[in-house]
């Protein structure tokens, strides 16, 4: 529960999946399309970019007060959009997460600490699956 507010985005969306989504103060400004052809994006890409970037700070924010140093760390955020056994519609997040300058044990407890305290974390626990992965390769390599 917020108990003391300190931000709300604002983002209106007009024509669903197949229309356009602008922010309060037209910083966002983008064509919607099902197909995502590389013409416009849709409402998974928005969440997966959102995600990566609140579990990215999370991290960073998580390993100060470890008093671990980071300089070279990255996420990506995939939303699988897919159907379930009823017909209906649902969505799973993967995060995949670099952390080269860490060892492995200490860069899982950062990630499983990171995973404990994102505000998207909290939000989609036990709602949604939400797989989050170590790669062992460096941040410029991911895409």
């Amino acid at each position: 529960m917020i108990t003391k507010k300190l931000y709300t985005a604002q983002a209106f969306a007009v024509g669903g999946r197949n229309g356009k989504v602008t922010s309060e103060d037209s910083v966002i400004s983008l064509d919607l399309k099902m197909d995502n052809k590389g013409t416009a994006t849709n409402p998974e890409q928005l969440f997966a970019a959102g995600y990566a970037a609140c579990f990215e700070s999370t991290i960073q924010v998580m390993a100060g007060q470890q008093k671990l140093k980071l300089t070279e760390t990255g996420v990506n955020g995939l939303v699988d959009f897919g159907q379930n056994n009823e017909g209906g519609y649902e969505i799973a997040v993967r995060l995949e997460v670099s952390l080269p300058e860490l060892k492995l044990q200490e860069a899982e407890n950062l990630i499983a600490l990171a995973h404990e305290n994102c505000p998207y974390s909290k939000a989609t626990r036990n709602n949604i699956p939400v797989e989050i992965t170590l790669m062992e390769h460096a941040v410029s390599e991911m895409h």
